[in-house]
């Protein structure tokens, strides 16, 4: 309980963070004395605007520091850099950010038995399947189909924010209106996740699917942790589905078909190594497994000048982490799960053009 205590109180401290322009600097002068790295420490804290200062996250500002100074003089595709979450141990950061238990949602579900036991075993059909004439590259950024990058704070309600993000982007291409849609929503009113305890975005679609539509940003606004729903907004202001379609489990074709299309909620593992938590900029190619943890959007793809494929990232920890919120991810690898575990269950919402909003 004091564990939870004390990463909470940090946590909270960074859940104001909203934009830092300029990433952290230092100069490998100060790693060299104590009084160097105290005076960085400093340093770090009034730049990401942290409070906390006990000599315990000084030690854990200290063991970040030395990880990502090593890892930065490897010669690889992607850096790492001191930021907001430097503070922070490794079992923290992932308890408090990353760990949303998408896979024992999934789990509870029975989805994957739904799957083989329905025909939806790799290589069945779904909306994309017969889509040619592919595009090299796509960013759905370009195309005024993506809201600006929200931060969940200390709170494990990623699975909200990648379905919401998923909602607002179908819905911006099917109607041509980008509207901020609300996180607080799902997290008061869905009932079959956990708000901040996790969730699942497939059940997140039939709720909104089935419950009137999905209210505005506006209109039901993001508070970072359960509270009591608002029935009275169901219905109203409110961006409406058709439903959602799975994906075929780790199929990168069926994946890139339908990014090709609409941005896609995946899923991917975020907390088995701390470089997606200390992640700069780049194509991420470094070490990360394969479990079902952080939902996150894929909007879009494209090729370094070099030829590294790789898949565009919306994520949902504020615009001071990796690319102003966005992380490039390697695509092509040689494993099923693709990097990070992104082929292993996206899905995405269904909307026809004629299905009609609520008072938008």
């Amino acid at each position: 309980m004091e564990m939870k205590k004390l990463v909470l109180s940090f946590s909270l401290c960074l859940v104001l963070i909203s934009s830092v322009v300029e990433s952290f600097e230092y100069h490998e002068k100060e790693l060299e004395t104590e009084e160097g790295l105290q005076g960085m420490y400093d340093r770090w804290r009034a730049h990401h605007k942290v409070t906390e200062k006990s000599p315990e996250r000084f030690n854990v500002f200290k063991y970040n520091t030395e990880y990502v100074h090593n890892a930065n003089k490897m010669n690889r595709q992607y850096k790492l850099e001191l930021n907001a979450y430097a503070g922070m141990t490794h079992h923290e950061f992932s308890q408090t950010y990353g760990s949303s238990k998408i896979g024992h949602y999934t789990a509870l579900s029975g989805l994957r038995k739904l799957r083989w036991a329905g025909g939806y075993q790799p290589g069945a059909g779904y909306s994309y399947q017969n889509a040619t004439d592919i595009p090299k590259s796509i960013d759905w950024r370009e195309k005024n189909a993506v809201t600006p990058v929200k931060n969940q704070g200390a709170c494990g309600s990623c699975w909200a924010f990648s379905a919401v993000a998923a909602v607002e982007s179908i819905n911006a291409i099917r109607t041509g209106q980008l509207v901020r849609l609300s996180e607080q929503q799902l997290m008061d009113c869905d009932t079959s996740n956990g708000a901040c305890n996790g969730g699942f975005m497939c059940s997140a679609f039939n709720f909104i699917r089935d419950h009137g539509g999905l209210a505005t940003e506006e209109s039901y606004p993001y508070k970072g942790e359960k509270q009591t729903c608002d029935k009275a907004k169901f219905g109203h202001h409110s961006v409406t589905l058709d439903g959602n379609e799975y994906l075929p489990l780790k199929d990168e074709e069926a994946l890139l078909k339908s990014v090709a299309h609409q941005p896609v909620a995946v899923t991917v593992d975020a907390v088995s190594s701390m470089d997606m938590m200390f992640y700069k900029e780049g194509v991420f190619n470094g070490p990360c497994g394969v479990q079902m943890v952080h939902g996150v959007l894929a909007v879009g793809y494209g090729e370094t000048p070099e030829g590294l494929k790789y898949w565009i990232i919306k994520n949902s920890w504020g615009d001071h982490w990796g690319e102003k919120g966005y992380m490039r991810l390697q695509r092509g690898v040689n494993l099923p799960e693709g990097a990070c575990g992104i082929n292993c269950e996206p899905n995405l919402p269904l909307k026809s053009p004629e299905t009609r909003n609520i008072e938008l």
